[in-house]
């Protein structure tokens, strides 16, 4: 039996009643109970997104007489099959780990098959998320197991569990199982789980019922700005809500009507300060100091709080109080922080009923806002690196979200106002109305901004992208009539990087997207402009889309040797399992190229970089979120990277990068270069270096944000100015029309000496 603790109403914290229940165990992992219907899987939900065929089959079978089949059948561009449970998290431990045997056939290089598990806590929010997909499954291949393991949330109160399918082929499974800390689900011991009384404030899980103005007055802009910074204020520094005793969404919707509607500054600093008041009376605090500048990378923005012009004297002392008597809990209703120290934001409603043909009301685009601006401005470590006052952008936004009444308005400006912190880990991910407008149609060429030109690169399918009559090397001056610098004016506020390398990178995939199968260009060829006509395709496992992350063939040799005696190692396809029977091969080499023009197919950040090191270097250092003090980021002290016990590597070590090394490949980066032989070549990456967290935002919309700060020792940047090469190296035209890799040419004749 499992216990329910429900929260009783306390002046600052919640008592709980443990109640019990009994556990509810995953069905039918084996897949032996028999079907009623060919498309059905007992006690398991399917998603074949209209493009898969999902259902038992006795044929492929491993050991007992069923196996489940995923069968790809007209998938769209983004589509999936999925089969999975839902069970509520009644047990606890360290860890849990799904298993499972995956068998596939001709599943496509731009698709894979893994399985996933997901945590979710009590607002729907992701908590933990983890999947197989780097133990790369494609092509062909018998049965194998395959396992994934998370750490076990205490937030968790739903787990999900099952396997996927992406792009063409085939996949089966079979005999899946869920161990705790290794040991069978059913052994494991039971938990309790607390209900905060947050989470009994239901009025609002759908809709606000708030109706915005056509149009907004200067009064009623100015009023629902001010409310947007003290509803953001109030949620992160008060001791009340910090102990869930309050759903700020809902308050935030019992509220809105009366300050929208307030005709001026007292009127609406009086119903303000009521509401705060609301939340109950905030204790001295003794402990609230705030951090010395020299151990703090970035403060708190908060100087609105003096502006008596907008908040009156009462609610600016109310606040100000409140700010010197902040919660001190390291416990948050609303935030979290994992092992790495990066924000996890929970029991964020995800007002999912909202999302489809309809966007959400009035009240939850202006949450949209409200959460997401607020979630910049007090656990984003590069607030100061945005380019701009972060303050206006609010004000700017409730305008756009407030007319933003169709589901692709709604997104458009939920992107713009994620492009304006310059992450390049910030966008919106596999939504459905975005891809769209993006385009469903794909032509089969890759482009990259070569020369600051867009530049044909390479074919995501041979056949079909030398049918274009387009070659490698072609300049495309201009798409459907329109020139190629006024679409990259058009997509660069759609389109989030941290810096302009990374955001042409991103709006080159764009260019030639779109929802027409024929697309007129103007190509120019070795000085000659022409115009030509080529066709567009969905994306359904026949193009190898894989091309824009660097590795476009995951089954592609890791380590070759080059003439002169030279290693050349690819990171996007490198394991720590292969790590030393590979550095053995590369021992006796003059000089080994390490490829991160990728991103890695696992963490080798420390594994790798023991071989070139003979003693300890310091290589970065980190500023993470004070959850008791929000919107500040102390500093940690600089992190090692340290030999191991294998033989230390005397040969040069050249590291290639550019615009997609991006996080991992740059923390590797980082690292590499601690080494004394070590050159890194290439050209600016992405600039955005370090974990990111997952935010919800109304009508489920998935973004996330960069959530710990990466600094060199020294205090260097790395956020938006990427790894800076050692020797700058940029492709040609010409060197594409060659066929050649000029980087990596470079690369060899450095080693060489030349």
């Amino acid at each position: 039996m499992r216990k329910i603790c429900l929260a009783l109403a306390l002046p600052l914290a919640a008592a709980t009643i443990c109640l019990a229940q009994s556990p509810v165990s995953p069905v039918n992992l084996n897949f032996e109970q028999r079907a009623v219907a060919a498309d059905s899987v007992p006690g398991w939900s399917t998603s074949n997104g209209k493009g898969y065929s999902i259902g038992l089959d006795s044929v492929e079978g491993r050991q007992g007489r069923y196996v489940v089949r995923l069968r790809e059948a007209g998938a769209k561009d983004g589509q999936f099959g999925r089969v999975g449970q839902r069970i509520p998290v009644w047990f606890q431990g360290r860890s849990i780990t799904l298993s499972g045997f995956m068998k596939t056939e001709q599943v496509s290089a731009s698709g894979r098959v893994y399985l996933t598990l997901l945590q979710t806590d009590a607002g729907g929010a992701t908590v933990a998320y983890g999947n197989t997909a780097r133990q790369t499954v494609r092509g062909t291949t018998g049965w194998q197991r395959y396992e994934v393991t998370l750490p076990l949330n205490a937030d968790a109160t739903e787990l999900f569990f099952g396997g996927i399918l992406e792009g063409q082929g085939t996949a089966w499974l079979d005999d899946l199982q869920l161990t705790i800390d290794g040991k069978p689900l059913d052994k494991a011991p039971t938990k309790t789980i607390r209900t905060y009384l947050a989470d009994q404030d239901t009025a609002f899980r759908r809709e606000s019922g708030v109706v915005l103005p056509a149009q907004l007055s200067a009064q009623q802009l100015e009023n629902l700005a001010v409310l947007g910074r003290v509803w953001g204020f109030v949620k992160y520094y008060h001791p009340a809500v910090a102990a869930g005793n309050f759903n700020l969404d809902a308050e935030l919707f019992r509220v809105l009507p009366a300050v929208l509607a307030a005709p001026d500054e007292p009127r609406r600093s009086q119903l303000l300060g009521a509401w705060v008041t609301r939340f109950g009376p905030v204790p001295a605090c003794r402990k609230c100091a705030d951090w010395p500048a020299n151990k703090v990378r970035q403060q708190p923005d908060l100087a609105w709080l003096n502006d008596e012009k907008q908040l009156g004297t009462a609610l600016r002392d109310q606040l100000r109080y409140l700010r010197e008597n902040r919660n001190q809990s390291a416990q948050h209703y609303y935030v979290a922080f994992d092992a790495a120290g990066n924000p996890l934001f929970r029991h964020e409603l995800p007002y999912a009923a909202a999302a489809g043909t309809t966007p959400p009301d009035d009240g939850v685009r202006l949450l949209a806002l409200y959460r997401y601006w607020n979630m910049i401005a007090y656990f984003f470590p590069y607030r100061y690196a945005i380019g701009e006052d972060w303050q206006p952008v609010l004000p700017e936004f409730i305008p756009k979200l407030a007319a933003a009444r169709t589901p692709e308005q709604y997104r458009l400006a939920a992107l713009a106002l994620i492009a304006r912190i310059h992450d390049s880990h910030a966008n919106i991910f596999q939504d459905e109305v975005l891809n769209k407008y993006r385009g469903l149609l794909y032509a089969p060429v890759r482009l990259r901004f070569v020369e600051n030109q867009a530049v044909v690169t390479d074919y995501y399918h041979k056949a079909l992208g030398a049918a274009t009559g387009l070659q490698k090397g072609d300049i495309i001056v201009s798409v459907d009539g329109v020139p190629v610098p006024e679409l990259v004016r058009r997509w660069q506020p759609l389109a989030p990087a941290s810096n302009e390398p990374t955001q042409l990178r991103d709006i080159a995939n764009l260019l030639l997207r779109g929802n027409t199968a024929q697309l007129p260009l103007l190509v120019r060829r070795d000085g000659r402009e022409f115009p030509v006509t080529i066709s567009r395709y969905p994306n359904n496992g026949r193009l190898n889309l894989a091309l824009n992350s660097g590795t476009p063939d995951k089954a592609a040799p890791t380590y070759l040797p080059l003439p002169g005696n030279i290693g050349y190692l690819v990171l996007g396809t490198l394991t720590n399992e292969r790590l030393p029977e590979i550095m053995r091969d590369v021992a006796g080499t003059k000089g080994l190229i390490i490829d991160i023009r990728n991103y890695p197919a696992e963490f080798v950040t420390y594994t790798l970089t023991s071989y070139l090191l003979k003693k300890p270097a310091p290589f970065v250092q980190f500023s993470r979120m004070d959850i008791l003090n929000p919107g500040a980021f102390p500093l940690a002290p600089p992190v090692l990277v340290k030999p191991g016990a294998s033989q230390f590597y005397p040969g040069k070590v050249v590291v290639l990068v550019n615009e997609l090394t991006q996080s991992n490949a740059e923390f590797t980066a980082m690292a590499l270069r601690t080494a004394p032989n070590v050159t890194v070549m290439g050209s600016t990456t992405a600039g955005a270096d370090g974990n990111v967290s997952a935010i919800v935002l109304p009508g489920n919309i998935p973004t996330r944000i960069t959530g710990l700060g990466v600094y060199y020792p020294d205090g260097r940047e790395t956020q938006r100015i990427g790894i800076v090469p050692d020797i700058e190296v940029h492709p040609t035209i010409q060197g594409i029309k060659e066929g050649r890799d000029e980087v990596l040419e470079r690369a060899v004749a450095l080693i060489q000496g030349n």
